[in-house]
C-alpha cells in the first residue's frame, strides 16, 4: 500500500512569512510533502499576507490523517514525529531556550511586521525605520547575539533548529529594508540567506509572477 504524501498549504513565497516558516520546518524534518499554494485572493492567504487576523490557517500541514496549522504547532508536531531531525536541541537548557525564543517570535514583534512586511523581491536602501519598530529590531538582534554567543553559531543553536525557521523571514526583512546590523547579526543573516533550503525558497519567490498591491507600496 502506497502512503499518501503529506501536503503543506502555503501562500505566496515572496510575501508569506508564516508559510516560509512552515515550509522550512517540513524541509528540515525531511518530510516528503507536496505544496499547495493558495492564490493571493484566497481569504486565508490574504489573512496571512496582510496580517488581517491574529489566527489563520495558513500554513497548514496534512500528514497521515493529521491536520495541523499554526507554525509553532507544526514545529512541535514535526519535532515529535521526526526526533532525528533535531528541530529542538538535545540539551534540556538549550531546548527550553529554543522554545522560548521561538514562542517570542511567534507571538510578538507586531510593530516590525506591520512596518516591514516580508517582500523578498523588494529593496529599500536607506529605509527610514518607523520608531515603533525599533524596539522590536533591538530585541530580535539581542536574541540572536545571545543565542550565537551561547552556541558558537553559525545557527542560533549551533545546528539548524526550529528557532532558525522562526527567524528566517526576519533576515529577509532586514535585507529588504536595509537594516544596519552588528557583525554577529550580519553573519547570521548571511548564514540563513546561504542556507540551501532558503536559497531554494528565494529562487521560487523571485520567480513568482503575481504581486500583492498592498505589500508593494513605495516607501
Amino acid at each position: 500500500m502506497t502512503m499518501t504524501k503529506a501536503t503543506l498549504t502555503i501562500a505566496s513565497k515572496n510575501y508569506g512569512s508564516w508559510s516560509l516558516r512552515g515550509w522550512l520546518l517540513c524541509r528540515m524534518a525531511g518530510l516528503d510533502f507536496e505544496e499547495c499554494t493558495l492564490p493571493a485572493d484566497d481569504p486565508e492567504a490574504r489573512a496571512e499576507l496582510l496580517l488581517l487576523s491574529p489566527s489563520f490557517q495558513v500554513p497548514c500541514l496534512e500528514h497521515e490523517g493529521v491536520k495541523v496549522w499554526d507554525t509553532l504547532a507544526i514545529a512541535e508536531y514535526l519535532a515529535e514525529i521526526r526526533p532525528k531531525a533535531k528541530l529542538l536541541p538535545a540539551d534540556a537548557k538549550a531546548r527550553a531556550h529554543c522554545r522560548s525564543v521561538s514562542g517570542e517570535m511567534h507571538s510578538g514583534f507586531s510593530n516590525m511586521r506591520s512596518a516591514m512586511p516580508m517582500n523578498i523581491k523588494a529593496r529599500h536602501p536607506g529605509y527610514k525605520i518607523f520608531a515603533g519598530a525599533r524596539p522590536d529590531i533591538e530585541r530580535i538582534t539581542a536574541i540572536w547575539r545571545e543565542c550565537l554567543e551561547d552556541s558558537g553559531g553559525p545557527f542560533l543553536f549551533g545546528e539548524p533548529s526550529m528557532a532558525d525557521a522562526m527567524y528566517a523571514p526576519v533576515t529577509t526583512r532586514f535585507i529588504t529594508y536595509d537594516v544596519k546590523l552588528d557583525k554577529a547579526c550580519q553573519s547570521y543573516c548571511r548564514t540563513i540567506t546561504e542556507w540551501p533550503f532558503m536559497q531554494e525558497w528565494i529562487k521560487a519567490a523571485l520567480a513568482e509572477p503575481d504581486d500583492v498591491e498592498e505589500l508593494d507600496v513605495e516607501f
